[in-house]
């Protein structure tokens, strides 16, 4: 199988480069490289995407806005020479953000990232008895309390003053200090760096510096690891 994947961005040099990494990747392809978001829109009204690699500063319409418009939402990438729109982005559910110029090694940790999250999707089990109380909890996203289940939570990342919820199939951003955030949870959590909390039941490694989910490493603070290798051992 091979994953379809459209890039936008109105640097030319930009667009080259994000095509010459994807060439060196046997299980993609470039069905169209654009110079505009409104050039994309009609590639998407005719071709599936399974990636969308978005610029976001662009003349007219900007990458942001343009996903925020799509009905549709193919998994995106972003790729920018700005820092400013991190937290829009992820709240976009944004499978990743790429500071430019993009290096090959950066580019394939965001590669990863797509992949596993591809990996993921699967259908849910239908419920089938009531589920405990003690096993959701409620978020503020989009003015909106969103329901999350605590089970599906894989580990929570803090950027500043928002974090970002990392589920099985799906992430949330929203406005929370991490340890705020970390009174909430129960024992199956654990915080491992000032940045991270990890659920331990979705371990699937681990060393002295980090821990696996997955695919993703997350790493191990300094101040933790005591604490850490009390239950990793």
């Amino acid at each position: 199988m091979k994953y379809k994947c459209l890039i936008i961005d109105d640097e030319k040099l930009a667009r080259g480069l994000i095509a010459t990494h994807l060439s060196q990747l046997d299980d993609f392809e470039v069905v169209a490289s654009c110079s505009s978001a409104i050039e994309a829109s009609k590639i998407l009204l005719e071709e599936t995407i399974d990636l969308i690699f978005l610029d976001i500063e662009m003349p007219v319409l900007k990458g942001t806005d343009f996903l925020k418009n799509l009905v549709h939402k193919p998994m995106v990438i972003f790729t920018t020479a700005y820092r400013d729109y991190a937290i829009e982005g992820f709240e976009l559910n944004a499978v990743d953000y790429i500071l430019k110029p993009i290096t090959f090694q950066r580019f394939f940790k965001a590669i990863e990232r797509f992949r596993v999250l591809q990996n993921t999707m699967v259908p849910s089990p239908i419920i089938t008895k009531a589920v405990p109380k003690d096993s959701y909890i409620y978020i503020r996203k989009d003015r909106k309390q969103v329901k999350v289940f605590l089970d599906s939570i894989r580990y929570i990342e803090s950027f500043k003053d928002y974090i970002k919820i990392h589920l099985n199939k799906e992430s949330h951003i929203t406005k929370y200090s991490i340890s705020s955030f970390e009174k909430k949870l129960d024992d199956r959590f654990i915080r491992i760096h000032r940045s991270y909390i990890i659920n331990k039941d979705k371990i699937s490694a681990y060393t002295k510096n980090d821990i696996e989910i997955g695919k993703i490493e997350i790493p191990i603070g300094e101040n933790y690891r005591e604490k850490i290798s009390f239950f990793l051992t």
